[in-house]
């Protein structure tokens, strides 16, 4: 997966932080990248003693790294909120992938909404990799949930963004690759549909309406050097996406998600979709969130603060 150069990867005590540097320093290594290890200690009762120590063990961690290659591994300790220091660093340092565990428990599943996981997938500007605690180096099973509005393939661009993902990813661990895309009949041909018509009217509208959107996944994925034993192509009709992303998820075994979240409510980066929080506090496996183009982080810099202040 060669698109990542300045990674920061996210250690604690929690359950996944080891499995979270097994994939940085592997990630780091395939693409020749900067490696920052961050922790973040909350300030609530925190002592200068207890930062010294933990900045201690991030030292002997990056040390370990120098076996695998790694040439300079950057470790950093701050003290505060710790999804606001991570995503200040991403900021600040303009780092292109953050990778961390999912919380402070083992599993995911409800953990999003009250953990710092949830935090990263809503505000941090890059591309957030929540690694599943055990997850296997390869044989891994991969779903890319699209949604392509148009027929014309640049038109689409968080869909081309998680298939670049996807493809990538699902080659360097030498995955299955699924790629989901719910559907639904709209406008007046979804009115009709609820009338008495003959079963020949139903099914033609039926097929017209899932033809449109299978050429508009065909747009997508002619970008790419797959042919049709490289993926399963999922296109459920549903008025419940999120629905139908979780039951493949479970059906199919899925241990990597690589979806898009954006804003809702019209307001820019402050909260993912409706669809993708139903998603995320439902299922369990590793989830690798990624944002539109113009996504801006609600974030600000702490240098940029003291200006406001001032």
């Amino acid at each position: 997966m060669q698109r990542f150069k300045n990674i920061l990867a996210v250690y604690g005590n929690e359950v996944g932080c080891e499995d979270v540097l097994s994939q940085a320093f592997s990630l780091a290594q395939s693409n020749s990248a900067q490696l920052t290890v961050i922790e973040v200690v909350p300030s609530t009762g925190v002592k200068p003693a207890i930062v010294s120590e933990r900045r201690k063990r991030l030292k002997r961690i990056a040390l370990d790294s120098h076996y695998m290659g790694i040439a300079d591994v950057q470790v950093i300790v701050r003290v505060g909120s710790p999804f606001e220091k991570i995503i200040q660093q991403v900021l600040h340092n303009d780092h292109d992938l953050v990778i961390a565990a999912p919380g402070e428990e083992a599993g995911l599943g409800s953990l999003y909404f009250s953990s710092t996981a949830t935090q990263l997938m809503r505000k941090c500007p890059c591309p957030v990799w929540i690694i599943e605690p055990d997850l296997p180096v390869n044989s891994s099973k991969i779903l890319a949930c699209i949604d392509p509005k148009e027929e014309v393939a640049e038109k689409n661009p968080l869909d081309i963004k998680i298939l670049d993902l996807s493809t990538s990813l699902a080659r360097m661990k030498n995955a299955d690759l699924h790629i989901v895309h719910a559907w639904d009949v709209k406008g007046k041909d979804n009115q009709t549909l609820h009338s008495e018509i003959p079963y020949q009217t139903r099914q033609r509208i039926l097929r017209d309406h899932k033809n449109t959107h299978l050429v508009r996944v065909n747009a997508l994925l002619e970008r790419y050097d797959l042919d049709k034993h490289d993926y399963e192509l999922h296109l459920p009709r549903t008025r419940e996406p999120q629905g139908a992303i979780c039951e493949l998820v479970r059906s199919l075994g899925i241990q990597q998600i690589v979806m898009g979240t954006t804003s809702r409510s019209g307001i820019s980066g402050l909260l993912i979709g409706n669809a993708a929080e139903f998603i995320l506090s439902q299922v369990e496996c590793g989830v690798f969130a990624v944002k539109p183009d113009n996504f801006r982080s609600p974030i600000i810099l702490e240098e940029e603060l003291r200006m406001v202040g001032t």
